[in-house]
């Protein structure tokens, strides 16, 4: 069971709750792009009662044609109406949904002057309930096995998505340079993360500072390479439709260029916490320990966390892109002409900078531990 521990510092408290004021105030910042595509539109959920398959029709694999659904509607200022609900089919497995009766839906109605509904869009499954269950098992789990720091770590990744979702987004969309503004937020996450789980402590300052460090090495690496690969920003997904949707002015390529740091960082902020939180636990219990050993022991540690890190890398990448490499594989295409493609370029680079990034950070953050743990004890003897 969850406990609070006997003695939290008052000064973890403190910090605690200035992260707390800053989620909030996070929270209820606008993002500037609230407003809707469809003036008279209210999204809502509703349950499924009859669907009618007249009007849909198979090409091979292909469904054309519409779906009728008789919905009644669960929320909204339509709550407790029954309506008939369209399900327009693209042609394109990736969008396309089919409903059967029982089921929730995430429905868009149209509406007229009066406030009356005058057509309803089948849009997709409704999944927000499925959502929240995933996410608070989550944080039961965490703070069940993680106590106090468990509710830190929450606050942590709380803090994380509101930093992206209303700062780094609405920023670029603005116009404001990508990379800049990626390695700020970045730091500030790494920060506060770092801040949140170690406490204010030697170990946290020591990580912060290796993750500094390295991100902008890896920052640097991310432009370098993206110029060298010569890959443009238009290979992420759904970027191309910004520029259609009247953000002609945004630097697709130096976008790309910031999400490969971006993505890394997490990466790198928990392998230094990882080594300096163990050089920490070593002078602790040998306070007499000499830097050279602490050096040592802190690219032992490192060279042993750094397979499986780079490891998890990889896999996380190619993950996203196996039905990419499976239609390579299935249409026979040589090595070469796989590896040369533009979209596992892409995936080369986001892993190899991210790779690259784990490696230095081994060394740099042993390195500034070993200062710090040894200068801070010079200080105390003296």
């Amino acid at each position: 069971m969850f406990s609070i521990p006997k003695k939290i510092d008052r000064k973890e408290w403190l910090m605690c709750l200035v992260f707390v004021a800053a989620l909030a105030v996070l929270a209820v910042v606008p993002t500037g792009f609230q407003k809707q595509i469809y003036l008279n539109a209210e999204g809502v959920r509703a349950t499924v009662l009859e669907t009618d398959n007249s009007g849909v029709y198979n090409t091979g694999l292909i469904r054309q044609g519409d779906q009728r659904c008789t919905v009644r509607i669960e929320s909204g200022s339509h709550k407790g109406e029954t309506v008939t609900a369209m399900n327009l089919y693209t042609g394109k497995i990736e969008f396309d949904k089919v409903f059967v009766p029982g089921e929730s839906a995430w429905v868009l109605l149209e509406r007229d002057e009066r406030g009356g509904i005058v057509f309803a869009n089948m849009v997709d499954h409704y999944r927000l309930s499925k959502e929240i269950l995933l996410i608070g098992l989550f944080a039961l789990l965490l703070i069940i096995f993680s106590g106090f720091t468990g509710v830190r770590t929450l606050l942590s990744f709380g803090l994380a998505l509101l930093c992206i979702w209303k700062v780094l987004i609405p920023l670029m969309l603005r116009g404001y340079a990508p990379l800049p503004l990626a390695l700020l937020v970045g730091n500030a996450i790494s920060i506060s993360t770092l801040l949140l789980v170690a406490g204010l402590t030697r170990k946290a300052m020591a990580a912060i500072i290796g993750t500094l460090v390295c991100s902008l090495f890896t920052c640097m690496l991310a432009v370098t390479f993206g110029r060298i690969f010569n890959i443009h920003g238009a290979v992420m997904q759904w970027s191309e439709s910004l520029l259609y949707a009247g953000f002609e002015s945004l630097d697709l390529t130096a976008i790309f260029q910031a999400g490969i740091y971006l993505a890394c960082s997490g990466a790198i902020l928990d392998l230094a916490i990882d080594i300096s939180a163990a050089l920490d636990e070593i002078v602790a219990n040998q306070p007499e320990v000499t830097f050279g050993e602490l050096l040592a022991s802190g690219f032992r540690i490192g060279r042993s966390v750094l397979g499986s890190q780079t490891t998890t890398l990889l896999l996380a990448y190619m993950g996203s892109y196996i039905s990419v490499m499976m239609v390579y594989m299935a249409q026979g295409t040589p090595m070469l002409s796989i590896m040369n493609s533009k979209a596992i370029s892409a995936e080369i680079l986001h892993t190899f900078v991210g790779c690259i990034g784990l490696v230095l950070v081994c060394p740099l953050t042993s390195l500034i531990s070993a200062f710090l743990y040894r200068r801070m004890r010079i200080r105390t003897i003296g």
